[in-house]
This record gives C-alpha cells, sequence and structure tokens, in this order.
C-alpha cells in the first residue's frame, strides 16, 4: 500500500514552501519521525520529519522547487520489514485547501472523517522544536507535526501527447511564465518536464520570438511579482530567469505595503560615543566578554521608549494602539536575505540578558532555525548597519510597526571638543517613523534622549 505525504501546514499562515534538500532517495528506507527534507518558507527552514515507516516510492519535487501546502510531497509504501505504526496508528487526515492548522490530532484511516482524538505518545506528530517521546534531544532544526493521507499517487498529466509533467508547481511555473509544456523536451526521467525546464524555456522565449516576427520582444509576465516588463533592454540577451526567492518575495511584499501606506520621515544626528565605547570596554567580567556595542545601543533605545511610546505603537484604522512593553526587532543579515527575530519583552531584560539574547536569535536567525513565531510581532526594529561597514541609511520602516532605529559604523572623526579638534569615535544614528503617529518634534525628543544615554551612559545607567 502506497500512502502519501501531504506537505502539512508550516504556520503564520504560510502556504507553500521551497525545497532545500532531501535527506532521502527513492528506494531509501524510512522509520516514522525520520527527517525526510529541509524546507524553506518565507521565514525559516524547517525540517520535515516522515508520518510513515516504510521505503520512499516517489519525491515529488526536486531541490529549489515550490510545493504547496496540501499538495503531495512524499510517497512511501508500506513494508512488513519496517517496524512502526500500523496504518490504523497513523496520523491520516489530508490538508485542505485552506491549510487550516494541524492541532497535533490523528484521525483512523477510513472513508469518512471521525472525530480528532488527542495523539498518544509517541505517535510520530512532532511539535515545532521538539521529537517525540521516544526521542531524546533536541534537533538541530525546527520540526513539524504532520498529518498525511493514504492512497495512490497523482497521475502523470499528459500534455500535448508524449509529453509528462508530473509536479503541480511546474505545471503551475508554467502557467506564470506563459511556457506551453507541450512544447517543452523534458529531461527528467521518462521525459518528464521538470522545473528547469520550463524556466530554460522561458529564457529561450524572447529571443526566439524577436528572430521570427522581426518585431520588438513582447512584455513577459512575471512569475513572482505578477508584473510585466514594458520592454526588453535593447541589444541584450537574457542571460537567466529565476523566480524570487520566497524571503525575497516576503520582503519585498512587506518593504513594498510600508512604502504604500506609511508617510514616513526621516531624522539623524552625529552622536559622540567615545565614552560608551571605553566603558564597553571594562565591563567584562572573568571569563565572560564585555557586552556587544549593539547590546548597548539597543538597551538605550528601549529606555528612550519608555519616554517616548508612541514609536512603538500600531496604527489600527483610525485608532492609535499603544502597548505596555516592547518586543524588539533585530535586523539581521544573514546568507538567505535580511531576517527580523524578535526579542519579547527586551524592556525588561538587563543589559547581560539583552545582550545574551541579541547573540542568540542573530545565531539562530543566520542557521535558519528560528520558528515562524519567533519572526514576527516586534513592535519596533533596531538596526545596526554599522557592522555591514555603512555610516547611515534611509531604512524602511518594517511594516506594520512605526519606527526603525539605525545605526551606523563607529569610527574616529575630528571632532571640535572645547574649542580644540580632537580625535573622537562618531556614529551617525537615525529615526525613520511614520508620520501618522507623531511628528517631528516628538521624534526629535526620543533622539535626544537617546543621544544623551549614548554620550553620556554612565549618568543614564545612574539614573535607573
Amino acid at each position: 500500500m502506497t500512502r502519501t505525504f501531504l506537505l502539512p501546514d508550516l504556520g503564520e499562515g504560510l502556504t507553500e514552501a521551497a525545497i532545500v534538500a532531501w535527506h532521502v532517495a527513492v528506494g531509501d528506507t524510512v522509520s516514522v519521525d525520520q527527517v525526510i527534507a529541509e524546507v524553506e518558507t518565507a521565514k525559516s527552514i524547517v525540517e520535515l520529519p516522515s508520518p510513515f515507516a516504510g521505503v520512499v516510492t516517489e519525491l515529488h519535487g526536486g531541490v529549489g522547487d515550490e510545493v504547496r501546502v496540501g499538495a503531495p510531497f512524499i510517497e512511501v509504501s508500506a513494508d512488513a520489514r519496517v517496524s512502526g505504526p500500523t496504518t490504523a496508528e497513523i496520523a491520516t487526515v489530508r490538508v485542505p485547501d485552506d491549510a487550516r492548522e494541524l492541532e497535533g490530532y490523528r484521525h483512523e484511516e477510513r472513508a469518512g472523517i471521525k472525530e480528532p482524538v488527542a495523539a498518544s505518545s509517541g505517535s510520530g506528530n512532532v511539535l515545532i522544536g521538539y521529537g517525540t517521546s521516544s526521542h531524546g534531544g533536541a534537533p538541530q532544526r525546527r520540526r513539524l507535526r504532520v498529518a498525511s493521507v493514504a492512497g495512490a499517487p497523482e497521475p502523470v498529466a499528459r500534455v500535448g501527447g508524449p509529453v509528462a509533467v508530473k509536479s503541480p508547481i511546474v505545471r503551475q511555473l508554467a502557467r506564470d511564465l506563459g511556457v506551453d509544456v507541450a512544447r517543452v523536451r523534458g529531461t527528467g526521467v521518462d521525459g518528464v518536464v521538470t522545473r528547469a525546464d520550463v524556466l530554460a524555456a522561458s529564457a529561450a522565449a524572447p529571443s526566439a520570438v524577436s528572430a521570427t516576427s522581426g518585431s520588438a520582444a513582447p512584455a513577459l509576465a512575471s512569475a513572482s511579482a505578477g508584473s510585466a516588463l514594458s520592454a526588453m533592454p535593447a541589444g541584450l540577451g537574457v542571460a537567466a530567469r529565476e523566480p524570487m526567492s520566497m524571503l525575497r518575495r516576503a520582503v519585498a511584499a512587506k518593504m513594498s505595503a510600508s512604502r504604500a501606506e506609511i508617510p514616513e520621515a526621516t531624522v539623524w544626528v552625529d552622536v559622540d560615543v567615545t565614552n560608551l565605547w571605553a566603558m564597553r570596554a571594562q565591563m567584562a567580567v572573568g571569563d565572560a566578554p564585555a557586552p556587544s556595542f549593539t547590546a548597548l545601543a539597543a538597551r538605550f533605545v528601549l529606555m528612550a521608549l519608555a519616554e517616548f511610546p508612541l514609536l512603538a505603537s500600531r496604527v489600527d484604522g483610525s485608532e492609535l494602539v499603544t502597548f505596555d512593553g516592547v518586543n524588539l526587532g533585530v535586523a539581521t543579515d544573514t546568507d538567505r536575505g535580511l531576517l527580523v527575530p524578535v526579542i519579547s519583552r527586551a524592556d525588561a531584560l538587563s543589559v547581560g540578558e539583552l545582550d545574551a539574547a541579541l547573540r542568540s536569535v542573530s545565531a539562530a536567525a543566520r542557521a535558519g532555525s528560528l520558528a515562524p513565531a519567533e519572526l514576527t510581532g516586534s513592535t519596533i526594529t533596531f538596526n545596526n548597519y554599522g557592522a555591514l561597514g555603512v555610516d547611515g541609511s534611509a531604512a524602511i520602516i518594517n511594516h506594520p510597526e512605526v519606527a526603525i532605529v539605525g545605526m551606523g559604523r563607529a569610527i574616529e572623526r575630528a571632532w571640535v571638543v572645547d574649542g580644540a579638534i580632537v580625535a573622537r569615535r562618531i556614529v551617525q544614528v537615525s529615526l525613520v517613523f511614520d508620520h501618522r503617529v507623531c511628528d517631528g518634534g516628538y521624534a526629535a525628543g526620543f533622539l535626544r534622549h537617546l543621544v544623551t544615554s549614548l554620550e553620556h551612559p554612565m549618568v543614564r545607567f545612574r539614573e535607573v
């Protein structure tokens, strides 16, 4: 009997994922809870454990392919030689089209759907960040609870005679790019048209049309953004055409929403942080390192927000919503792109605790091991772009927040102190704010508070 594992709901309203790596191949024997693949959502990389024990008969998609929630992901044939739960013990609920959240339930396999019953310990349902009771220790990547459906694999769709398009993701990509798969020569097994075949056909299309018609290249639909190019650059051929990554699309959507909805304004100031720079070096205790410059600056940002809370609020229709604390978003540069992990109730943390939290979330973001919930819910973002060697930046507010604080690199510059030109360590600090929430005077007041803290850190710390 062949059982099909459908890609489950990955949480936070995410409806698709891209395959990062397969850990199994056709013909491999798998056990319940064995990690079979890593998938990338717009927010994190997630490990998928198998809900079945048996022999892998088919993988739906290759590395880089995108799979929608509820679509077939892997097929496993029952094998009596493999130990594991029986069919009746396996969760077998089909993930519906609306990708409703799976709550760790299982259903008995039968024609009708029974009321869900709580999954037993070690059933194969895996919570995010945890294995089942039969597996000790925490996993290296986030794990996902799963459910599945028994049945035969999706039939191969024949398009235009001998051409085979097996993956629904490839069919959708072909539709988005305007590629007629009946005219594409498949390079997959048994002539199956793959994602690479569709992309190659799309890239070749403009030059082919131009050569046959003698007219300018037509506008080409963009699968990622749904927009079109009005004209191709004269004299240049298309070297490659790749869909934007899921993370890149998510960032694009958020930044576009920010620009479209928020009337932003920017204020900035150069700050002498020489005293803070020297004080930090003296804060190391024993073998414990001194807190990072980012942690100290972020602590001062949080102190300023206690006096100017509107900059960590939300606009909800015609209402302004303030909160009784601050969830701090930390802009983090990773190999995948910009991520903003969140430190909940950062305002309640000491400098040491904040420093530890910053190191932890930054490392997890770069490793791709953050759960989606750890990338949402921030009320203001702090961006230390100085770590990238940048002095200043006109940052974009992390929608739906209403402000973002940025800090450039701290470098020695000529500075006037008591009428004399001396070398001091200077950093540029910026505040981009939503002008619907406050005016320039309020924003300047926040910056003055922050500047005082950065220039006279001991005075500020004594106040608290």
